[in-house]
Formats: C-alpha cells, structure tokens, sequence
C-alpha cells in the first residue's frame, strides 16, 4: 500500500517502522528536520520536509497515489484538518490521532462527515490495558479477542510456580480450566510451545484463556491471586485522566500525586472522589506519608521515562508485593528493562501502532479471511491475530490433523456462535468462526497465510 505519514513524534516513528518493515510504500511528511533525517537514516521511506495540512505538501508526498494518509502530529486539530484535505483530495481512507477526552468522546458527532475512517487515542487505549493489568495482578500484560470472551495473557514463571520444570502436557492436564500455553519467551528469544516443551524459571509465558478462568489457573499454579483495592498513580497527565475515573467507578482508593499545581486543582474538581496530591512524585518521603506502605498498585506514568522506572524499582524494594505499572516511551530502554523488575510496562506508540497495522493488515485483505483484532506481544517478538473464517477459505471443513500448518503457528481458540473453545485435533474451521492464531512469523494478513504449503520460516 502506499501510506503517508504526516508527523514524527514517538507514535509516528513506531508507525513508519511498523508499516516499512511490512514493505508497504512509506512517505513520512513533519516540518522539522531533525525527525526525518533520523527516519530517513534508520527507515526505508521517502521523508518531505513541511506542513500536512498544505495542498502543495501533499502532493508532493504523493496523495493523489495515496491508500492511507495517518495524521500523527502533536496536535488534534491539525490531525482532523489534514486528514480532511486528504479526503477532499481523494485519499480513501484517513486516520488521526485525536488525545484530547472531550473531543475524542465527541468526534463520533462528525466523524463520518469528516470522512474518518479511524481515530486512535495512545492514552485512552494505554489506560484500558492499565485497567486490564490492575483486575489480575499476576499479569504483565492482558489483551482481549473476540469481544471479551478471550485473554491472552503474560506472565513471569518464578520459583514457586508449578508450571516450571515439567513438560507443558503434563502441567497442563492437571489445570481444571480453559487455558493454552501459546508463546514463550526465554534468554531474549521467543518461540511458540509444544507438549513437550519444558517451561523453566525466569521464562514470560503467553497464555489463552477464558476470562474466568484465568484467575484460577493463576491459583493453581501457585500465581498470587489479589484484589487491588489501593491505587496510587505518579503523573497526571491525559493517560492518568483516562484511569483516574475508571478506577473510582471500580470503588478502588485512588491516589494522584501531580508536581504541575493547575493540572493538579483541574484533576480534584474532575475526580472528586480520587485524593489528587500536588507534589514532587519522585520525593521518597511524600510517597511514604501518601500511603505508598499500604498500596497494593504504583502506576508510573510521569513523561519522563527514567523517573518511572526509578519509582517502580523503588516501590518493589518498599514494598516487594506490590504491582507496578511503569509506562516507557522510549524503546531503546528495552535491553535494560529486561533485566530490572519494574512490573508491567505499557508503551502507549506501541499500542497505537498496533492498532494502525491492524487496520492496514485487514484492508489489504484477501476475500476470504480478515484480521478482526492484532496484538504484538514479548516486545514485539510474537503476533496474536483474530481472524474472521470467511466462506471462500481454504481451511474449512478440515479437522486440525488434516490442515498443515506453518511451524511456530498455534490456532489457540475458536469462538463459534458465541461460544469459545480451545481446539483439538478433531475440531474444525468453518465459515463465520473468529480463530485466534498465535505466531512467531510476522506480517501475516489473512487465515489461508498460515497453511504449511506457503513455506515456513
């Protein structure tokens, strides 16, 4: 496809790496210079020096060719403006991030007669998995399939867990619930688990489950299994706004500490029923005297990488119980981040980026199949897509032992009619299903694209 980019930042460098190392046709447009000559020296894409929201620019990117034009500018109000001139100038499909609450919550009023086809929110997406991560403790990370009737969910095997040391057949046969080992990451590799593969300790294992019966399975296998009820959040910014009400709609005790004074008086009068602090986050003694003794969750959500990831550290070295959620926005912090214990780590340009690829996988769709959801989990390392089973795929009406698959590819549930369920060999696809498929292999945009008679990697 041919993609243009306007803005740079963060989430639109995640972007442009994303869709060009899927070998679409990448043009990124910013009106400063320092981002594309990173882009044009890290990136396969042509860069174009000015404004998305001028004509001429436009042109000169290539719009009148143009598949997808995503605006990703600082700014909601230049996003929606440039995504509208691209409409007017026959670009068929547009998509902006929009951050502000208010105009996200209003956008759908005049959406279509902007002609979006999509608006992403990095904060309002990174707070739903924070809300996620907090309602199951034992998670590092949580995603959602099929409307809420799959998780797929991570977590770190430590001493005490009884998935360690024994085959996954084994350990698994004992588990009275519906979960599939479906990913494993181990010394900074990642591969897809078979019956005889023997989880060890320090592995991140990726699980499917029902949404019932995660918790459980965390039980029994020796997983801490709490209720979060005590939350205190560093940084009160959009991302903190976007939890803040989730969180005392949950009945969970909020506590917001906010160096910015007028940031922290506009949260108070929004939040009433949240205790917003104003104060400096990263002083040790104000944390202890807000209570960050008796917290059961620490949120690190500054704009400032370095000082989340201190404050998660020092939070686990008060208190060693407590989860901790540290946002990062920077990438090349990931070596290091593996090898410290700051809890769950959200990356918000991750997560939008996720979205975009999603939307470009399924319109570059063949008719069969198409990607209903797609998540990229263990740094990136292993896709988990959704497909819908289309009544022209190859693939139905042919049990599992019959269908040859690509090798580190596991069809991980089915959901039919409502109902989910893990497959087994005599299960079959068939038309109007939604599959979760789970991969090492990346770029994959259509059900029929994980039959072995492709090729394997």
């Amino acid at each position: 496809m041919n993609i243009i980019i306007v803005g740079m930042g963060k989430v639109g460098s995640a972007v442009a790496e994303q869709l060009s190392n899927e070998e679409h046709d990448v043009t990124v447009v910013d009106i400063n210079v320092r981002p594309l000559a990173e882009a044009d020296r890290e990136l396969d894409v042509i860069c174009i020096k000015g404004n998305g929201t001028s004509s001429k620019v436009l042109t000169e990117a290539g719009v009148l060719e143009c598949d997808l034009l995503i605006a990703l500018t600082g700014s909601d109000e230049l996003n929606i403006m440039c995504c509208l001139l691209a409409r007017n100038m026959g670009v068929s499909e547009t998509i902006a991030r929009v951050r502000t609450p208010e105009l996200y919550e209003d956008l759908n009023l005049f959406k279509d007669s902007l002609g979006l086809t999509m608006a992403v929110n990095p904060e309002r997406e990174a707070a739903t998995e924070i809300l996620r991560i907090l309602t199951f403790p034992a998670a590092k990370n949580i995603d959602i399939f099929s409307r809420g009737k799959v998780d797929l969910v991570s977590f770190d095997a430590g001493r005490n867990c009884a998935l360690v040391g024994k085959p996954i057949k084994e350990s698994f046969a004992k588990i009275n619930s519906r979960v599939l080992a479906c990913a494993v990451e181990r010394d900074k590799n990642a591969f897809i688990p078979y019956g005889d593969s023997v989880i060890r300790e320090g592995d991140t294992v990726a699980v499917l489950s029902a949404p019932g019966d995660i918790n459980p399975f965390f039980k029994s296998i020796g997983m801490p299994v709490t209720n979060i009820k005590n939350v205190m959040i560093i940084g009160g910014g959009r991302l903190a706004s976007y939890l803040i009400g989730r969180l005392c709609a949950l009945n969970m005790n909020v506590t917001v500490i906010e160096q910015n004074r007028e940031t922290a008086e506009n949260l108070s009068y929004t939040f009433p029923n949240a205790n917003i602090i104003n104060g400096d986050g990263t002083n040790r003694s104000l944390l202890i005297e807000e209570g960050l003794r008796e917290t059961d969750a620490l949120c690190s959500l500054t704009g400032f990488d370095e000082e989340n990831i201190l404050l998660s550290l020092y939070a686990k070295s008060l208190v060693p119980s407590i989860k901790t959620i540290t946002k990062v926005n920077r990438t090349n912090f990931l070596e290091v981040l593996r090898t410290l214990d700051v809890g769950s780590v959200i990356y918000p340009k991750h997560t939008t980026a996720n979205l975009i690829l999603q939307h470009v996988r399924a319109r570059q769709n063949k008719i069969g199949s198409n990607v209903e959801t797609l998540y990229k989990i263990i740094d990136n390392k292993v896709e988990a897509l959704a497909f819908h089973v289309g009544e022209n795929s190859s693939l139905t009406y042919k049990t599992l032992e019959e269908l040859r698959l690509r090798k580190n590819v596991i069809i991980g549930f089915i959901n039919r009619d409502g109902k989910t369920f893990i497959p087994h060999g005599k299960d079959e696809l068939r038309p109007g299903d939604s599959v979760v498929v789970v991969t090492t292999i990346t770029g994959l945009s259509d059900l029929d694209d994980i039959k072995g008679t492709i090729g394997s990697k």
